[in-house]
């Protein structure tokens, strides 16, 4: 009876190996110079990494042809923005680009003359941040030939002392939607505000192109850097600030990403340490 032949497989690599083997034992210098340069040279590579790091998350965690784009495309083409001359939050088909902040008081209505020249006093340092040579006012978004402002703000003419004077209607005040920057709000019979115990400001920016999109992006980055140490000079205690902007998002997204890859490097130590270990229990019994 003939017997089936089971190393068709095994003897032809079993050759090769055996020629690489011979040749790489009689040329050992070409086979360890060779490998350094070639990895050098590829690795260069790295360099342009920074450059060509993709994160975008709409970019890497959306289909590329998905609906809901198609459908912005349409808003976009019928009901364009113009940020430059009349600007309006309600016609934005993106997220927009903006820096907000959020103050909160406990226990009393944020309504209070003092609360208001601390937070008057906040915003116009805001105003005043600049990226390079382009203050807020410059890459603010416009309506009406000024920068989009705070409704509340702007009802008392950035004047603390009106505001308790100033009888706010709820959520429309002179034709002004308020309802999304007065918080914890609790209204008369009559339908004027009794209190409210927040307040949010925003600071709508300019991305009608692409150089007043980075230039905006870049002051976001300085009012990211800033706002803390301006709130910490602060001298209202009772008022507790937040902020947020239209890259917070963004940017949690790529810190968690930096603070991940170290971890898988630990694992991936891990695993092959215990592989190692484990091989070499098995080969150890395997002797006994």
């Amino acid at each position: 009876m003939p017997r089936c032949r089971t190393d068709c497989i095994e003897k032809p690599l079993s050759a090769s190996f055996g020629k690489l083997g011979r040749c790489v034992g009689r040329n050992p210098w070409w086979f360890l110079v060779i490998p350094l340069f070639l990895s050098a040279g590829l690795g260069g590579g790295f360099y342009f990494l920074p450059q060509r790091e993709g994160s975008d998350i709409e970019k890497y965690f959306t289909p590329n042809n998905g609906p809901a784009k198609t459908e912005r495309d349409f808003v976009k083409k019928y009901f364009p923005t113009n940020d430059s001359r009349a600007f309006s939050s309600s016609r934005l088909y993106t997220e927009g680009t903006y820096a907000a902040f959020i103050a909160v008081v406990e226990e009393r209505s944020i309504l209070q003359t003092e609360l208001f020249k601390a937070i008057i006093k906040l915003d116009k340092e805001i105003k005043t941040l600049k990226y390079d040579s382009f203050a807020y006012a410059d890459l603010c978004a416009v309506t009406a030939g000024t920068c989009v402002s705070s409704q509340v703000l702007t009802a008392i003419n950035y004047t603390a002392s009106r505001i308790e004077e100033t009888e706010f209607t709820y959520p429309v005040y002179n034709s002004q939607f308020v309802g999304s920057e007065l918080g914890g709000v609790h209204l008369h019979e009559n339908g004027t505000v009794r209190n409210a115990t927040a307040l949010r400001v925003f600071y709508y920016l300019k991305e009608d192109n692409e150089a007043y999109r980075l230039k905006s992006l870049q002051w976001l980055n300085i009012f990211i850097e800033e706002f803390p140490k301006i709130v910490q000079n602060m001298s209202a205690e009772e008022l507790k600030i937040s902020y947020f902007t239209s890259v917070s998002r963004q940017q949690e997204f790529d810190g968690n990403s930096k603070s991940v890859i170290p971890l898988f490097a630990v694992t991936y130590f891990l695993t092959i340490f215990f592989s190692i270990i484990s091989c070499q229990r098995a080969v150890h019994t395997v002797k006994l």
